[in-house]
């Protein structure tokens, strides 16, 4: 996983998309997609038909796009927010598609998610995001969640990351990595502290002190043997930022490449805990 201050790498990205994809929760989708047709029929009673308009933050490539678009009624206008213009691009040119297959429309915007205000995603009936929430520290998530409740639209905010994760055959060494990990995870950067496998509950708890319905569901990654690459890129990954976390940690080198043969040989399977939220007005 290569995170750097320009951001997430397109590979990685372009790594985990199928993953996520099977991960994501067709459940909740569904039950966004039967309140905005709700929504839309009383509208078209009343003598108008706009488009869905969806706003997704941080879409990087555009995966939680091309998942979503299909399973929502209706013609669709999307707003990519991205802080890297390269992500963007690319998010452009695979763009979200109709259950038709028609492309939908889309607006770009590059910028800061920590800094977004209720103005910036006015006039919005879905408020999206992937793999977002854990990178965030309790100020900036309860901003979030302030911003989408004075919107007052769904929101559906997937594969937050939950610290669990279960790796079949066990090594005596992977609580020591995992520990090392989500500490990782929860670490301080720039003076923020970041939440980690703590996002899901705390922002569970913001909005239902709002007032809001939340639904959570489990959105976790289960991958095989056909899933080697991103296994051993997964696994590459968290060993250097258990070991940056914890440089004592024992034995990291002898483990990663015993993890990485396995894999190489198809012998390892893993469930990486994610959660997807979603959360509307009552």
């Amino acid at each position: 996983m290569t995170v750097t201050a320009a951001g997430v790498s397109a590979h990685w990205l372009s790594l985990r998309e199928p993953a996520d994809r099977r991960g994501r929760s067709a459940e909740l989708a569904g039950i966004l997609a039967a309140g905005l047709a709700v929504a839309a029929l009383a509208e078209q009673a009343a003598g108008s038909a706009d488009p869905i308009r969806i706003h997704d933050l941080g879409c990087g490539t555009g995966s939680l796009g091309r998942w979503l678009a299909p399973r929502l009624p209706g013609d669709q206008q999307w707003v990519l927010h991205d802080r890297e213009s390269a992500s963007l691009a690319a998010a452009v040119a695979d763009p979200p598609r109709h259950s038709d297959g028609t492309a939908v429309q889309v607006t770009v915007l590059e910028r800061d998610l920590t800094r977004l205000t209720a103005t910036d995603l006015a006039g919005a009936d879905v408020i999206a995001a992937s793999a977002l929430l854990d990178l965030l520290d309790a100020a900036e998530l309860a901003r979030l969640v302030d911003t989408i409740v004075t919107v007052g639209c769904p929101a559906l905010l997937t594969l937050t990351v939950t610290g669990s994760v279960r790796l079949d055959p066990p090594d005596p060494q992977d609580a020591a990595v995992e520990a090392a990990f989500n500490a990782h995870q929860r670490r301080h950067v720039d003076g923020r502290r970041l939440l980690g496998p703590d996002a899901t509950g705390v922002g569970v708890a913001a909005f239902r002190r709002a007032g809001w319905r939340v639904r959570t569901r489990s959105s976790s990654w289960r991958l095989g043997g056909t899933d080697a690459d991103l296994l051993t890129a997964w696994l590459i990954g968290r060993v250097a930022a258990a070991s940056e976390q914890k440089p004592v940690l024992a034995g990291a080198d002898s483990y990663l490449a015993r993890r990485i043969t396995l894999t190489a040989a198809g012998g390892l399977s893993a469930v990486v805990g994610h959660v997807d939220l979603l959360a509307t007005p009552r």
